[in-house]
């Protein structure tokens, strides 16, 4: 079993959780196998940014993303699925083009056309 640490991000999100849910999540990164983390597969993903290997997976409704740092996993940020936080992370977009996008009227525009 490794040690699990949370930025004050991921902290925030789990807070929220209940306690059994915080549980199953902790549990989650229990069962990680180094072999896992080798291989890119539906339950583990995995990219590099700025020199640094992170990891992705799944929990209900959010993506974890985490790197591995010595015998301790630190999860940066718990994003809820289909956000525009979760692809602009996934997809390496500066985090101000999010920004960027979200107050751009025509963002909000377009996500109402894909509903028809």
């Amino acid at each position: 079993m490794h040690q699990v640490n949370f930025s004050e991000q991921s902290m925030g999100e789990l807070k929220k959780l209940d306690k059994l849910e915080q549980l199953q999540l902790i549990e989650q990164f229990s069962s990680l196998t180094p072999d896992m983390l080798r291989k890119n597969n539906e339950e583990v993903g995995n990219f590099e940014r700025d020199g640094k290997r992170f990891y992705r997976i799944k929990f209900s409704q959010f993506r974890l993303y985490f790197e591995k740092q010595e015998e301790a996993y630190f999860v940066h940020y718990i994003l809820h699925q289909h956000t525009i936080s979760d692809f602009v992370f996934r997809f390496k977009l500066p985090v101000s083009e999010e920004w960027m996008v979200e107050q751009h009227q025509s963002f909000w525009n377009y996500l109402e056309t894909l509903k028809k």
